[in-house]
């Protein structure tokens, strides 16, 4: 049984161009080098060549991997969504009642989380400790190391 991976609109563009540009501007590129390097002579001893086929071969592997990706794939329905709670494609501004100061988080899809942007992924212990969450209620976060986060809900967004 397939397990399907849930995606933003935004999220399966970008898979979408990711396996094109591998197969239109990559793939061709690869098949350059390896005719160049075929053409050098002897293929037994051509160092080159045997470099280039293993790239040929992690990107034909990379392209298998994001097409299975992208047949997975189920695109999320905002519209679905309860507002009212922490969910998947929240924002939601918190208080971290164990260190003071505030955090902004956007909890996203596994294969869109982006730290830089305070997108995190639902499956991070953050994600899972906020979700259902709703404003004004306190979340227990137990990480990793043991250490425990009690985090306040002041706000929760949405923003597809």
């Amino acid at each position: 049984m397939e397990k399907f991976e849930y995606i933003t609109k935004k999220g399966l563009e970008k898979l979408q161009k990711e396996i094109e540009r591998l197969e239109n501007i990559e793939r061709p590129k690869i098949s350059m080098q390896i005719a160049e390097a075929r053409d050098k002579g002897d293929l037994s001893e051509n160092a080159e060549y045997d470099a280039i086929k293993e790239a040929q071969g992690f990107l034909e592997m990379n392209i298998a991997k994001l097409k299975k990706k992208l047949s997975n794939a189920r695109i999320i329905d905002g519209s679905q969504i309860n507002r009212t709670r922490v969910s998947i494609l929240s924002t939601v501004r918190v208080k971290n009642l164990t260190h003071g100061g505030e955090q902004i988080y956007t909890l996203v899809p596994e294969g869109e989380a982006d730290l830089k942007s305070g997108k995190i992924s639902i499956n991070t212990p953050i994600s899972t400790g906020l979700l259902g969450k709703q404003v004004g209620q306190i979340a227990h976060i137990k990480l990793p190391n043991k250490m425990i986060l009690d985090y306040e809900i002041l706000e929760i967004a949405f923003n597809e």
